[in-house]
């Protein structure tokens, strides 16, 4: 039972993360990492599949293995966070929603950064 729910986890993860690599503000790697920690616990087959594919495969392992983030990876993170930002304020959303989006944000941005680069 526990298996099948970190299965299910695990496919919703890899279609979030497949649907963020088209989509520019929804992100991917996290996802996918998401996914990989759930099929780890489910489905060697799937787990295995996901470390080896050769789009999504680099970014998960240079992660497992060493904390790192391609600096492609930051760069497109950093678009997507400023598209995301723009998109609120052109929505003209409230002073509050803005700042507290924006700490967030800046937060996420200095994580991401912070990094080391694969």
């Amino acid at each position: 039972m526990i298996r099948a729910l970190w299965l299910i986890a695990g496919l919703i993860s890899l279609g979030l993360g497949i649907i963020g690599a088209v989509l520019p503000l929804l992100p991917t790697v996290p996802f996918l990492l998401l996914a990989a920690f759930c099929f780890a616990r489910s489905s060697d087959r799937l787990h295995d599949w996901l470390l080896q594919h050769p789009t999504f495969g680099p970014a998960i392992r240079n992660w497992r293995d060493h904390g790192a983030i391609s600096r492609r990876a930051k760069q497109l993170a950093t678009v997507s966070i400023l598209a995301a930002f723009s998109l609120s304020v052109a929505l003209g959303l409230g002073p509050k929603i803005l700042t507290a989006q924006a700490i967030t944000l800046g937060l996420v941005s200095l994580f991401i950064w912070s990094r080391p680069e694969s």
